[in-house]
């Protein structure tokens, strides 16, 4: 893996230095590969699956304004030391096994996110600053699209990360083939 990460960040870095951050994402096909795998063996777990089946039981019985609601108690909570709600959710063991799968990656992934039918986030491996991605084109251009979609975005700074990443996202589907969530890897060419 060290040989792996060694390649890619030398091959981004020549990529960022001659082409710019605005064409690095077309020179990043290693990183993008890496990233997809990540995506799709998350999005086939069981544990995650079964997590995400479980909490859109109750996520079907929230109104829309129920999760603005939520959302906002999230953002005022994000970045203070007395967070109820985001100290429940990363402390859930799926959290865990996502910051666990985070930290063995050499510092390629910059976050794992995942997110019911509904656009709430499940599992994280690092706090974002919402809870509701149904918005964003990582919930909008993947679950509402069905089975096997997917969405990569351009490589850009992440405002909960802090860091310069392409989000790969996926649809996650459970044992019959349905959608019932989503799942966004980040993965980064540097940590600055």
């Amino acid at each position: 893996m060290k040989r792996t990460r060694t390649a890619l960040v030398t091959h981004c870095m020549v990529s960022l230095c001659l082409c710019g951050p605005l064409e690095a994402d077309s020179n990043s096909e290693e990183l993008i590969a890496f990233g997809r795998t990540q995506a799709a063996h998350i999005a086939a777990r069981a544990d995650v699956i079964a997590q995400v089946e479980e909490q859109n039981r109750i996520s079907e019985t929230l109104s829309d304004k129920q999760i603005a609601l939520m959302d906002l108690r999230w953002q005022q909570q994000y970045g203070r030391a007395h967070a109820p709600l985001i100290h429940r959710l990363m402390n859930n063991p799926l959290s865990d096994s996502m910051r666990s799968l985070q930290l063995r990656s050499s510092e390629l992934i910059t976050e794992i996110i995942i997110m019911d039918k509904r656009g709430l986030n499940v599992a994280q491996s690092s706090v974002t600053s919402d809870i509701w991605q149904g918005d964003e084109a990582k919930w909008k251009k993947t679950f509402p699209l069905g089975p096997g979609a997917e969405h990569i975005s351009d490589m850009g700074r992440d405002d909960s990360t802090g860091s310069i990443q392409i989000q790969i996202s996926r649809t996650i589907t459970n044992s019959q083939g349905h959608p019932i969530g989503a799942v966004t890897v980040g993965v980064a060419p540097l940590q600055f």
